[in-house]
């Protein structure tokens, strides 16, 4: 679906921005007129208009929390955040040595904190114990009163921020109810930008002690833990839900199988042999060709680079190589919502591939463009996947 631009990636990313409207991480108004002074695949002006309407808002919302308005400062802070986000996201050609990217994940992050101070709902930020350091996270509570309920625990994917799970599931599951531990794993936004850790394909590492924090908190259900992951976290996910048997339920958002195999059907046969190979001598000019030319995948083999801590960009393909669920999935033993989307076309049939190999309980959810709900992700139907997927879950939760 074509949103506001012809470039396949500005069009998603417009629209998975406007998409966090539903949560008042966006306003339409300010999104048309921010993208109608976006030429076409210009990454220069999308970093430039982005970070003018964020800077704009984190004003508005300074001054309205200054006057005692804590609404409107709470709104502003929000959308401020989410715009600072996608400033920063085609910013990959060096993150690491980049202060301006560092500077705008810094200002989305503390916007979001500053929003959370103004919730209706309690919000706690977290520092959940890993090895021998921590992973940041929040724990976003339907109500102060204590009482134990049934619980998220949400990561995100490829590139989505700790700060953007709040717009993508934790606003629809306050709403009904749930409790939300959202957290950022190594490979992850400031995980890999703050203490340099890289993804790892074995998730369960990364997602069990995330599960015995969330236990340790007494407004938790134990009997009622849902996992519940992202994009390339719905691969994670079932990874991890593989060895952890303490979820009641798992949801795979959407479902994808190998991560290695996505990439590799986007270029010619001969160049992914030449990958898998390690004939980077022809395969590094070759993705270099295919970078100049297309947005979506410059961009993606650049933030590979980066989160898998790679050299070049064929490693980062390579990297991607032991994130699959060979020997894995079918070890999944609670009842596990699958999600697919029909205009999804670059992980076209993956969902439908880890459904088949699931012998657990299992549905499948196929989400139409007729219904304006076929996008990666769901993007800019948040209302339609959230009534779907937490009618599922709350009637999963019922019956165990």
């Amino acid at each position: 679906m074509k949103f506001l631009f012809d470039d396949a990636a500005f069009s998603f990313q417009a629209l998975r921005t406007a998409g966090h409207a539903a949560y008042a991480g966006a306003d339409l108004g300010e999104v048309l007129v921010t993208c109608r002074n976006i030429p076409e695949g210009d990454e220069a002006a999308w970093y430039r208009e982005w970070t003018a309407v964020a800077e704009r808002l984190r004003h508005i919302g300074a001054e309205a929390l200054a006057a005692g308005h804590r609404v409107s400062a709470r709104e502003a802070f929000l959308r401020a955040s989410n715009y600072y986000r996608t400033a920063d996201f085609f910013r990959v050609e060096d993150r690491d040595g980049d202060p301006e990217s560092a500077r705008l994940a810094r200002c989305s992050r503390q916007t979001f904190a500053e929003a959370a101070e103004l919730f209706d709902t309690p919000v706690v930020p977290l520092r959940i114990p890993y090895g021998d350091t921590t992973l940041p996270g929040y724990l976003f509570l339907a109500d102060d009163t204590g009482r134990r309920r049934p619980t998220l625990i949400h990561h995100g994917g490829y590139d989505s921020t700790l700060e953007e799970l709040y717009f993508m599931v934790a606003g629809g599951a306050l709403r009904r109810g749930y409790h939300v531990l959202a957290f950022e794993g190594p490979g992850q936004q400031s995980v890999r930008r703050e203490q340099g850790l890289l993804f790892r394909p074995d998730w369960e590492h990364v997602v069990t002690p995330v599960v015995d924090h969330a236990l340790t908190r007494p407004e938790t259900d134990p009997g009622s833990l849902v996992l519940f992951g992202t994009s390339f976290g719905g691969l994670l996910a079932a990874r991890a839900a593989a060895f952890e048997n303490r979820f009641a339920a798992c949801v795979l958002h959407n479902g994808i199988y190998d991560f290695y195999e996505v990439p590799l059907r986007g270029i010619p046969p001969y160049l992914g042999e030449w990958v898998t190979d390690g004939r980077d001598d022809v395969a590094g000019p070759a993705l270099a060709v295919s970078m100049a030319q297309s947005t979506r995948v410059r961009w993606f083999l650049q933030h590979g680079m980066w989160v898998f801590g790679a050299k070049t960009p064929p490693e980062a393909l390579r990297a991607c190589a032991p994130c699959n669920l060979d020997a894995t999935v079918e070890h999944l033993t609670c009842p596990t919502l699958v999600l697919d989307a029909e205009n999804d076309l670059v992980f076209q049939g993956e969902a439908q591939r880890v459904h088949q190999a699931l012998r657990c309980q299992k549905d499948l959810m196929v989400f139409t463009a007729a219904e304006g709900a076929g996008e990666h992700c769901q993007e800019g139907a948040a209302f339609r996947f959230h009534q779907r997927v937490f009618d599922w879950l709350d009637e999963r939760l019922a019956r165990a």
